[in-house]
C-alpha cells in the first residue's frame, strides 16, 4: 500500500496550507511561533517530509485563522450519485 504523504491528495493537502498561510500573511517563522514549534517544523509538513496528525492540523487552522472543516472539504471529491437496486 502507497503512503498516503505521496499521493496527489495529499500534496493537494500541502499545497493547500502554504497556500492559506500565504494568505494570512504569514511566513514560516511567524507561524511556528504560532504553534510555539521551531520554523523546521512548518518547512518539513510543508514539503511533505513530515506528516500532520488530525491535532497538528487544528492546531496550524486555528494559528492561521481558518475552518478546519471548510478547509478539509476542499479535498474531498463532490459525492456520487449512485443508484441503489431495489430488493425484489
Amino acid at each position: 500500500m502507497t503512503q498516503s504523504v505521496f499521493t496527489t491528495r495529499y500534496d493537494q493537502f500541502r499545497h493547500l496550507l502554504i497556500d492559506a498561510r500565504k494568505a494570512a500573511g504569514l511566513t514560516q517563522v511567524d507561524l511556528a511561533g504560532r504553534l510555539s514549534r521551531p520554523q523546521s517544523f512548518v518547512s518539513k509538513f510543508e514539503r511533505g517530509e513530515r506528516r500532520l496528525d488530525v491535532i497538528e492540523f487544528f492546531d496550524i487552522a486555528s494559528a492561521l485563522g481558518i475552518d478546519p472543516y471548510e478547509f478539509l472539504s476542499k479535498l474531498v471529491p463532490a459525492p456520487r450519485l449512485s443508484r441503489k437496486k431495489s430488493a425484489r
